[in-house]
C-alpha cells in the first residue's frame, strides 16, 4: 500500500470488543476490517485507482476473504473541521441506495445531522462521506452507498454516554423526518488504528 501515490494516511477499523448502547439501532455483525485510505487530493485518489499497487494488495488477500472497494470523498464538520481524527472509537454509519429523491435525502441529512452531532457529549469528530460514482476499481465490487457518516469518541464509554443524551433523541427526531428512503442503513461501532501518516512517502 505504501506504493500508492499521494497516500496521506491509512486507518484500520475493527469491531470494538465492548458492548455498544445505541438505544435506536439493533446490534449488527460488523465487518471484520475496514481500511480507509486518505489521499491528499481527489486527483491522488484517482491516480491510486489507476496504479497496480492497489489491485496487487487486494489480490494478496487470503482465499475466501471478500472485499469491496468504494471511492468516497470525506468532509469534516465541527468540532473537527481541521481534519484531525485522533479519537480511536468511531460509529461508522452507511446508507445505501435507493431513496425516492437521492439528492434531497443527502441534502436533508447534511443539513440536519452533522450540526446536531456536534453537540453530542464527548464528541471528537464528525464526518460525512459522499460516493464518487464515476470511480471504480476494475474487478472489485463497490458498495452502492448513498451517504456515509462517522462520529468519533475517546472511548466506548464516552460513546455510550452520548447515546443516552438528549442530543441522541434530537437525532432520532431528524431520522423520523428524513425524506422517503427504502435502502438499508448500517451502524457499526469500530476501533480505529492509524497505520501511518504520510506513508506514501515511505
Amino acid at each position: 500500500m505504501t506504493a500508492l501515490p499521494s497516500l496521506d494516511r491509512l486507518d484500520a477499523y475493527v469491531p470494538v470488543g465492548e458492548e455498544s448502547r445505541d438505544p435506536y439501532n439493533r446490534k449488527e455483525e460488523a465487518p471484520l476490517l475496514l481500511l480507509v485510505a486518505a489521499f491528499a487530493s481527489e486527483a491522488g485518489l484517482r491516480a491510486a485507482f489507476a496504479a497496480p499497487a492497489l489491485c496487487e494488495a487486494l489480490e494478496a488477500l487470503p482465499e475466501g476473504v471478500e472485499a469491496t472497494v468504494s471511492a468516497l470523498s470525506r468532509t469534516f464538520y465541527a468540532p473537527s473541521q481541521d481534519g484531525r481524527l485522533d479519537a480511536p472509537v468511531s460509529y461508522v454509519v452507511r446508507y445505501t441506495r435507493p431513496a425516492a429523491d437521492e439528492a434531497l435525502f443527502v441534502r436533508n441529512y447534511v443539513d440536519s445531522h452533522p450540526s446536531t452531532q456536534a453537540h453530542l457529549p464527548g464528541i471528537r469528530a464528525v464526518m460525512c462521506y459522499f460516493p464518487l460514482r464515476d470511480l471504480a476499481l476494475a474487478g472489485w465490487p463497490a458498495r452502492d452507498y448513498l451517504i456515509g457518516n462517522e462520529v468519533a469518541f475517546d472511548s466506548v464509554e464516552a460513546f455510550n454516554a452520548a447515546m443516552l443524551s438528549p442530543v441522541r433523541e434530537e437525532l432520532r427526531a431528524h431520522f423520523r423526518e428524513f425524506p422517503a428512503y427504502s435502502g438499508i442503513n448500517s451502524h457499526f461501532l469500530m476501533r480505529r488504528r492509524s497505520l501511518g501518516a504520510d506513508v506514501g512517502e515511505a
